[in-house]
């Protein structure tokens, strides 16, 4: 397959966002390409250039995150704090993503909240997938994702009426700060979301969005939702 076939098969490619075949190269650096969904503006990493499972793991294993490092907790709080501000003290929550070393489902055990924790890699538990939440959590682990549209659904059917998904990642800002962007350096980042992405899935969920900092995002399940 000659290299333009190649590229084209790769833009007409579904968006795994929105399902879309409307995309267009947004970047492309020494290891990778980078395609942006002209229907949602989710940005992409082909699955041709994925890590396998198994590298992908020896990544993450590679992570020092110690509920006991006062810095990991200070860090997850720009999530938590805009949380637990918002939660009822009775509230049921799912930290998804929860990674080697869980800490934020420690903070809201800490709080008096009832936690559940779920990880491919460190927590397979499927079983709490089938529950409902008050609230879920996902820091740092949305750029992650393989399927991203059914992984997030999964995530907003398990919330309750009136239930918060919170989520923090960095957000994409233009083509010029994004080819720049250290973020998209880590192998195991393959999407990414804008400002426009979380609005068009809010859309689509009828969810309230809140856009608190830089990098925290809270989406909030309605009556119509």
């Amino acid at each position: 397959m000659s290299a333009i076939i190649f590229a084209k098969a790769l833009i007409m490619q579904a968006c795994p966002l929105c399902k879309c075949k409307n995309n267009s190269q947004f970047c492309r650096d020494n290891t990778r390409d980078y395609y942006r969904c002209n229907t949602c503006h989710f940005v992409f990493v082909p699955p041709a250039q994925h890590l396998s499972h198994c590298d992908e793991k020896v990544e993450y294993d590679l992570h020092r995150n110690n509920p006991d490092d006062p810095g990991y907790r200070n860090f997850l709080s720009r999530l938590y704090k805009p949380m637990h501000s918002r939660l009822n003290p009775q509230s049921r929550g799912l930290d998804f993503g929860s990674g080697p070393g869980p800490t934020l489902s420690l903070m809201f055990a800490e709080a008096g909240y009832e936690m559940e924790i779920y990880d491919p890699f460190y927590a397979d538990r499927p079983a709490v997938l089938e529950k409902q939440y008050d609230f879920i959590t996902a820091s740092e682990v949305v750029e992650h994702l393989r399927d991203p549209a059914g992984e997030l659904h999964r995530l907003w059917s398990c919330l309750r009426k009136d239930g918060i998904l919170g989520i923090m990642t960095k957000l994409v800002i233009d083509r010029e700060a994004f080819a720049g962007w250290h973020y998209k350096n880590d192998r195991t980042h393959i999407g990414f979301f804008s400002r426009f992405t979380f609005n068009w899935l809010a859309n689509g969920w009828r969810a309230e969005l809140q856009f608190i900092d830089k990098d925290v995002i809270l989406l909030s399940k309605t009556e119509s939702s």
